[in-house]
């Protein structure tokens, strides 16, 4: 059996057929209307937005994340660093012998780097920068137990040798201030927290003092020949240095491009040290 919908009011009159159209015309006018209620746009004041924008602190609403905004740059050079002296060339031409052989184990290099300029070199991080500062430079020589240094009429050093006891001491030491700088690129280690640098430049150093001294036993007392003296030394030098560590592992080494002595009147010497970082400031 065939069903028939009963479709004759709207499909056999035209007052059907024009009730359909108007309810179709007002169903589309109706939802046009209720769309554009729902996407109305509400404008912003600029002025406000950007005062949100300038309060919102990255760093407070994701501490976890890599934090590119903490803080300035801040370079690793401020502490007291220790370490052994030595001379990585040496040219004695006009002398009779080598007689500058330092003990290299007995030979101490002291640091007290007391001030500290950072100049970071990025805009949005802060891993790599410039570093420069000031400090004394403590450096001792152990050479032969009989053997020292004199300055001649001239104004250049030749080897003397002394004997007060058997157990005599001798040594040549020179206190200079410094003055570095390097440039420092660092990697960031679990979130920021902790970095490994390694920093490269140079340094000059401009003499403060300098003397040499021999220690001695007179009849069981002890004794000291101490004499202070220019000895012939640069009042400026320069070198390079390089500096490297991760967290409380801190190395240095410092290579003089200058000779230890002046042309001419002592031995060519080119010094180095080594050592480590004790304490950070």
């Amino acid at each position: 059996m065939k069903i028939v919908e009963d479709t004759a009011p709207f499909r056999g009159t035209k007052k059907g057929r024009r009730i359909l159209l108007i309810l179709i015309v007002f169903s589309g006018t109706w939802v046009q209307s209720w769309s554009q209620q729902q996407d109305t746009i509400v404008p912003v004041d600029e002025n406000k937005q950007r005062s949100i924008l300038e309060k919102l602190d990255i760093r407070e609403r994701s501490p976890q994340l890599f934090n590119f905004w903490q803080d300035k740059f801040t370079g690793h050079w401020a502490g007291i660093d220790f370490g052994l002296n030595g001379f990585f060339h040496s040219d004695y031409t006009g002398y009779a012998a080598h007689f500058l052989r330092n003990d290299l184990i007995r030979s101490n290099s002291a640091s007290l780097n007391l001030a500290q300029f950072n100049i970071g070199l990025q805009r949005n991080r802060n891993t790599i920068g410039l570093v420069t500062g000031a400090g004394l430079h403590l450096q001792s020589y152990r050479l032969n137990k009989n053997t020292t240094l004199r300055e001649t009429g001239n104004g250049s050093i030749a080897s003397e040798t002394l004997y007060f006891d058997q157990n005599q001491k001798s040594k040549f030491s020179i206190v200079s201030a410094m003055v570095p700088l390097l440039a420092e690129f660092q990697i960031p280690v679990n979130h920021y927290d902790n970095r490994i640098y390694l920093s490269a430049g140079i340094y000059t150093k401009i003499r403060i003092s300098s003397h040499t001294k021999i220690k001695y036993r007179t009849e069981g007392k002890k004794e000291k020949r101490k004499i202070p003296g220019p000895y012939a030394l640069h009042d400026i030098r320069y070198g390079t240095m390089i500096r490297a560590g991760y967290r409380r592992v801190n190395l240095y080494a410092t290579f003089g491009l200058e000779p230890l002595f002046r042309e001419n009147k002592g031995p060519r010497l080119l010094p180095f040290s080594f050592g480590i970082t004790l304490l950070q400031f």
